[in-house]
């Protein structure tokens, strides 16, 4: 698990998270054409108030994968 830093909304932030939840993430910000830092801001502004970032974060690529929605040929 390693510390990430990112800048939402003009405040810095920083979150805990796996290597393969962090690649995912990438993945996913390639696929939709956002910049990564854009995909985080996304997800910080839908999660529920009592929920972490780093929790939203792993829901949001594990619905995602379960989805469908990637593109990746196996």
């Amino acid at each position: 698990m390693r510390k990430r830093s990112a800048t939402l909304h003009g405040h810095r932030t920083s979150f805990s998270l796996e290597d393969a939840f962090w690649d995912e993430l990438k993945i996913i910000a390639a696929e939709r054409a956002l910049p990564l830092a854009a995909l985080v801001a996304e997800i910080d502004d839908k999660r529920p108030p009592e929920s972490n970032l780093s929790s939203a974060l792993r829901l949001y690529v594990l619905d995602w994968l379960k989805s469908g929605r990637h593109f990746r040929e196996e």
